[in-house]
């Protein structure tokens, strides 16, 4: 016997499925869940270093954007933070901390010297740019940049992993 409904009870009844039901996509609940569950990678390797554990701090406070679990272990993290200058003598060691990562992962290139090679870029032992080692998907610019610089490029990574297709259309969530 089925159930019928006054018009009033059928109108109340389909604004309370119309306010209460959420269509999406696999792809936009996936990646709302990744770009809200960033883990990084302490990999500190020069002056940069020190802006980024300020970023963590109190004064800025990472944490209020859910980020502070900054892991020891590269099987635990999905954002690699490339802080300073890269030497070719530790190139391979970041190129396996990245390789360690689990699918998807991120790289972040802190500062003027993990991005260019800044003013050492000359010298014979410095890597001009992580990017030769490792792909990059955020730039973050200075020398060294401020705790709200990484913040912001934190922040980029999100929009972008919340939203593959800013990626130009090619929709990669690592290499």
């Amino acid at each position: 016997m089925a159930m019928t409904l006054r018009p009033a009870e059928e109108s109340a009844a389909r604004e309370l499925l119309r306010e209460n039901f959420i269509l999406t996509s696999l792809d936009a609940v996936l990646g709302w869940a990744r770009s809200n569950s960033l883990w990084p990678l302490t990999s500190g390797l020069a002056c940069c270093a020190i802006e980024m554990m300020s970023a963590a701090a109190g004064r800025f406070d990472l944490a209020r954007f859910g980020y502070e679990v900054f892991r020891p272990s590269p099987r635990q993290a999905d954002l690699l933070i490339t802080a300073g200058t890269l030497t070719w003598k530790m190139a391979p060691v970041l190129k396996r901390l990245y390789e360690q990562m689990p699918e998807p992962k991120w790289v972040i290139a802190m500062g003027s010297c993990a991005s260019t090679g800044g003013p050492f870029a000359d010298s014979y032992s410095v890597v001009p740019g992580v990017d030769y080692v490792i792909p990059v998907d955020v730039y973050v610019p200075g020398c060294p940049p401020r705790p709200e610089a990484l913040i912001d490029g934190i922040l980029q990574l999100k929009a972008k992993i919340a939203k593959p297709q800013l990626t130009r259309g090619v929709i990669r969530y690592g290499r």
